[in-house]
């Protein structure tokens, strides 16, 4: 039996990805293979290497975008990048932002916050 649960994500840009996923201090891999329960393997185009005994596949949508498809059995991967994959996705949108802003001219300057949030600011020209 499957434990696999696919979430449709509006991530598009794979170098926002990468520096979000490095942030966690986990690997990015290109068309590889996800683990999940027991011997259970689902390919990616690209693979979110976890520590633990699962891995995080993505897989391109119609629409251009990534599909996060994971097992969340036992906790391991919402220990790692946060239930719903929101540790993941925070970092992901702060990354993002700081790109756009960049190319735009502006500079961005994060402030991490108590309660584990991030203030980001976007400024005149960098």
């Amino acid at each position: 039996m499957s434990h696999f649960t696919t979430i449709s994500m509006q991530i598009r840009d794979v170098e926002a990805l990468r520096l979000a996923v490095s942030e966690l201090g986990l690997s990015l891999l290109h068309d590889a293979m996800a683990r999940g329960y027991s011997s259970n393997r689902i390919p990616g185009n690209y693979v979110i290497q976890l520590k633990g005994p699962y891995d995080i596949a993505l897989n391109t949508n119609g629409d251009g975008s990534y599909g996060l498809t994971t097992d969340w059995w036992g906790g391991h991967v919402e220990r790692e990048v946060g239930a719903n994959f929101g540790r993941l996705l925070q970092l992901y949108g702060v990354h993002k932002t700081t790109i756009e802003a960049r190319k735009r001219g502006h500079f961005a300057r994060r402030q991490p916050q108590k309660d584990g949030s991030i203030r980001l600011t976007i400024g005149g020209v960098a």
